[in-house]
């Protein structure tokens, strides 16, 4: 089997069409190259295939395009795709990370919703359950969903650069606290936000911040399997 043939050809291939950002316009062969580290002429074979299946397309100048193959497959994922396959499974490895009560509140009717919710396995936990509704002023979730969808105020553009919020007791219930982190969809927008929450007592004992890592991991992954680029996300 030669080099440009089977699963070799297949990974290559790939990365081919992964060095393009949505800043591009179009990559000539010369840039291709050189930003996968293959040779001119193993990008110009691969290529060709691509073009075939209509992966990649030719413009005028000579330069290269997405093509609109995976536009027909995104559009595949996006009908296909239910929350309930990825984010269950995430919230129970999170719950039993952490020890607190996961959900994942999603933007709606001007307020947010809880789709999905995994309790701690604790007597002592917040009553929170899936179809819940909250305002979006109110709580870590709400910051979050404020903050990453643009809104403007000096608190949600700390938020946006340091990427999660917590709430302690101030905005929904004395005795409860929060910690939420931003997903986003393949658009890049907003999708959703990662909260755990429970006893404000036990949240300040272990210290707010010291929850983030987990939450941030978390959203990434959930991230990527919504189809968005995780470039976003700081570095763990």
């Amino acid at each position: 089997m030669s080099e440009e043939t089977g699963v070799a050809a297949v990974d290559r291939a790939l990365h081919i069409l992964g060095v393009f950002t949505p800043q591009d316009h179009s990559l000539t062969l010369t840039q291709i190259a050189e930003r996968t580290g293959m040779y001119k002429s193993t990008v110009l074979r691969l290529a060709e295939s691509l073009m075939r299946a209509q992966y990649l397309v030719r413009i005028s100048d000579g330069s290269y395009q997405i093509g609109p193959k995976p536009l027909q497959l995104g559009s595949i994922f996006q009908r296909q795709f239910r929350s309930s396959e990825f984010v269950p499974p995430v919230l129970r490895e999170l719950v039993a990370q952490l020890g607190e009560s996961a959900s994942y509140y999603v933007p709606v009717q001007n307020g947010r919703i809880c789709l999905h919710r995994v309790d701690a396995p604790r007597m002592i936990r917040d009553a929170v359950r899936e179809g819940d509704w909250r305002p979006l002023e109110n709580g870590a979730a709400g910051t979050i969903l404020m903050a990453f969808r643009g809104d403007p105020g000096d608190r949600l553009d700390r938020v946006r650069q340091e990427f999660w919020a917590a709430s302690l007791g101030n905005e929904v219930d004395p005795e409860l606290a929060a910690v939420s982190v931003p997903v986003f969809g393949h658009d890049g927008k907003i999708a959703g936000a990662l909260s755990i929450s429970g006893p404000r007592y036990r949240l300040e004992e272990h210290g707010t911040r010291s929850f983030v890592p987990a939450l941030l991991a978390a959203a990434r992954q959930l991230s990527a399997q919504f189809g968005a680029d995780t470039s976003m996300y700081p570095a763990s």
